[in-house]
């Protein structure tokens, strides 16, 4: 792939000197790297810039990105991290969290065959890793099932680069232009396809919540478009309010239903989804 690091930046083999290494995702833009080394255990992340092809424009946000979670996490007080540049875009290293994420964490629910209901702790976890963010005054922006780590102690909310809520380094700076839009509100998605961009709110990271624990529980995404509908199409039915009926049964039901509603004010907030679960 064009633009890729072929390994490791040599700036972070210099901090951290591996002992152990392991890359772990490389998509459009963007790889991570598990790194064992005498330092610690740390999640590697590498930014580079999107090259245009016949079906997506060029992204050179993506090069950014590391370099913006670093500057959240720095002010979200967290510890034991690092980002800075490469030759091709940035980088970050934060320690790495151990756990299943939610979508792996609910699969025997979704078994047609088995009759496991989605546990209501799990639910709770991520709404606290959640209601920590808020009550920082920052919404997430890019929640989906694959950020929350259910780890064994507690569930860890991951992947801060889409976060707003306090000032970022201009240079490592860069519109929101959306996230993944099988967990964008309604909002979002009129926003993004009016204007090209949108705000990241905490009313819409309920939304995106809700949607997370839909689509875990059951296999369904919260609205209704074909699997390989182009991103207008499907933002178009996410702002008209195609929703699915939510089939997830009891208290857990009910309070994704209210999580999805489309209008902003008629969500709970996350304090009040923690309350009914807990």
């Amino acid at each position: 792939m064009p633009g890729t690091p072929p390994e490791l930046p040599i700036v972070v083999l210099d901090a951290l000197m591996p002992t152990a290494q392991r890359l772990v995702l490389n998509r459009r833009g963007s790889m991570v790297w598990e790194v064992e080394s005498h330092r610690g255990h740390y999640a590697v992340k590498i930014g580079y810039p999107i090259q245009a092809t016949a079906d997506w424009p060029a992204q050179p946000w993506t090069a950014l990105a590391p370099a913006r979670e670093g500057a959240v996490l720095y002010r979200l007080g967290f510890h034991d991290f690092a980002y800075g540049e490469w030759d091709g875009g940035t980088w970050n290293f934060q320690p790495w969290r151990e756990g299943l994420d939610l979508y792996r964490m609910w699969e025997p629910c979704r078994d047609p065959e088995s009759r496991i209901e989605p546990d209501p702790s799990v639910a709770l976890g991520c709404v606290e890793a959640l209601a920590e963010l808020h009550a920082k005054g920052w919404a997430h922006g890019d929640v989906q099932p694959a950020h929350f780590i259910i780890g064994p102690d507690r569930t860890h909310l991951i992947d801060l680069a889409l976060a707003s809520g306090g000032r970022v380094p201009e240079g490592y700076d860069f519109p929101f232009h959306g996230c993944l839009v099988h967990y964008e509100a309604p909002e979002i998605a009129r926003s993004v396809l009016a204007t090209g961009v949108a705000e990241p709110t905490r009313e819409a990271d309920i939304y995106a919540l809700g949607a997370a624990l839909l689509i875990s529980a059951t296999g369904w995404r919260a609205v209704d478009y074909p699997d390989d509908a182009p991103r207008p199409v499907q933002r178009k039915a996410v702002a008209d309010g195609k929703r699915r009926p939510v089939k997830v049964r009891g208290e857990l039901g009910q309070l994704i239903e209210a999580m999805l509603s489309h209008a902003p004010e008629d969500r709970p907030t996350i304090y009040e989804v923690g309350k009914a679960l807990s």
